[in-house]
């Protein structure tokens, strides 16, 4: 079965649901593949995910939950009696039980480890922050000692049986642990069976300690096209490994952060529909209140300007084309700079570097844009003066916009802020007043009001 229709076998489980009928919900969604099953699983309401979850076999359960919110996972294990709780958390992966226990109290997630059995495995991993390396790291690893014989290492995994994302680089650690190399499968395989791992191992291996952010992990395993990146201590021994899948599922969070913060609202701790209304109303409330607020300084400087906008009705005009082009101009600047500090294409040492680069573009962008915006002036049928005086506030508000764009997502990152917050609406609101500013101070000047 490729494609399943989730309507279709939703509407079989929940109808099985209804009667009672177990089995035959389990016999549905067992049938699936683990990622369409998470699909179903997620669509289903909370009531009746419970009551499947401690019927599913625990394996299962468990690969259903690693695909689900961690929110949401805490709140569906929660709701189970401890020993099916127990059951599941012992077939997850120990990185993703941690993640679980991370979300419950102290004395709730001391109970569950209590009874687990692979504790031992879980409890480093509660040392270390959710968005960490070693928040990110799984201990359940296979490592290789480099006195080992190849033939011997090809037996340690037929006997293992490692997943998938981790067989494909197979870390090599001296006696005492400390990490040594890595070896690719292939270079594993085609050895002679008597070959020692050191002299196979490559020694350049990239490696993060536990306290690495994890944006920093999933940067630097784009960067070098890796599979798994090791953790190691300070001692350089090796603790854990961050597989590929892990960091797909940072990437897609921190994406889909950034993208909320940039329409100017905090980030969701769910996914859209599983998070409430009054929840969603508070995480934007604030922002919309601040924007409120500091949107307040163009009415502000509307003011100050009252008696030559009252001589000079036409300076009215051009207002919503002044501030509107600053503000896109701002935002196109920001997210520049955003991407380009996600990317670590730039960091804080650039700043002024950045700050000449956008002076520049700002300056052609608004010298282009002045020769329309004085040619639009005349056909409106206004002075030369006026003319003059829009495409010269033109040229000055998108290249103040420009450096400001520029500076702000920088400053912010200097100050452990997240620079997509000063992006979007933000941005678009400080043009706003400073252009109007701008503008009517260039016209006292070249009009004479």
């Amino acid at each position: 079965m490729l494609n399943i229709n989730t309507d279709s076998i939703l509407e079989q489980i929940q109808t099985a649901l209804e009667k009672n009928d177990i089995n035959s919900a389990l016999k549905v969604l067992e049938d699936l593949r683990t990622p369409d099953q998470a699909d179903v699983f997620y669509e289903l309401e909370d009531e009746e995910k419970i009551a499947l979850l401690p019927h599913l076999d625990p394996s299962i359960s468990a690969d259903i939950l690693e695909e689900l919110e961690d929110e949401e996972v805490a709140e569906l294990v929660s709701a189970l009696d401890s020993e099916s709780a127990v059951r599941i958390l012992d077939e997850m992966d120990p990185d993703e039980a941690a993640d679980f226990l991370n979300d419950v109290s102290g004395e709730q997630a001391e109970s569950y480890l209590s009874q687990m059995e692979n504790s031992e495995e879980v409890r480093p991993l509660l040392l270390h922050p959710d968005d960490s390396a070693g928040g990110l790291m799984t201990s359940d690893f296979i490592a290789l000692r480099t006195r080992m014989r190849a033939a011997d290492a090809i037996n340690v995994l037929r006997t293992y049986k490692p997943d998938s994302e981790e067989i494909y680089y197979l870390f090599v650690v001296t006696a005492d642990d400390v990490l040594a190399g890595v070896i690719g499968l292939r270079d594993l395989i085609t050895a002679g069976a008597d070959v020692r791992l050191e002299e196979i191992m490559d020694t350049q291996v990239v490696s993060v300690t536990a306290g690495t952010d994890q944006e920093e992990c999933a940067r630097i395993i784009q960067k070098y096209d890796l599979l798994a990146l090791p953790v190691v201590d300070v001692s350089r021994k090796l603790i854990g490994v961050i597989t590929v899948d892990d960091v797909i599922d940072v990437m897609e969070e921190e994406v889909t952060e950034d993208f909320q913060r940039l329409g100017g609202a905090q980030p969701l701790d769910q996914s859209y529909l599983h998070t409430g209304t009054w929840t969603i109303a508070k995480k934007r409330i604030g922002w919309l209140l601040l924007l409120f607020l500091t949107s307040s300084l163009t009415g502000t400087v509307i003011r100050m300007f009252e008696v030559e906008l009252a001589s000079v009705v036409a300076l009215t005009y051009f207002i919503p084309l002044l501030i509107g082009t600053g503000g896109n101009a701002g935002s196109q600047t920001t997210s520049t700079i955003i991407r380009a500090l996600a990317t670590g294409d730039i960091d804080l040492s650039d700043a002024l570097y950045s700050l000449w680069h956008e002076f520049r573009i700002g300056l052609i962008l608004g010298l282009g844009m002045s020769v329309f915006a004085y040619f639009r002036a005349i056909t409106w049928g206004t002075t030369p003066g006026l003319a003059f005086t829009v495409a010269f506030s033109i040229i000055a508000i998108v290249v103040w916009a420009n450096a400001s764009g520029a500076v702000l997502p920088l400053l912010a990152a200097k100050l452990k802020i997240d620079p997509t917050v000063v992006s979007g609406p933000v941005m678009s609101t400080l043009v706003d007043a400073t252009g109007l500013f701008i503008y009517f101070s260039i016209a006292k000047l070249v009009i004479g009001l």
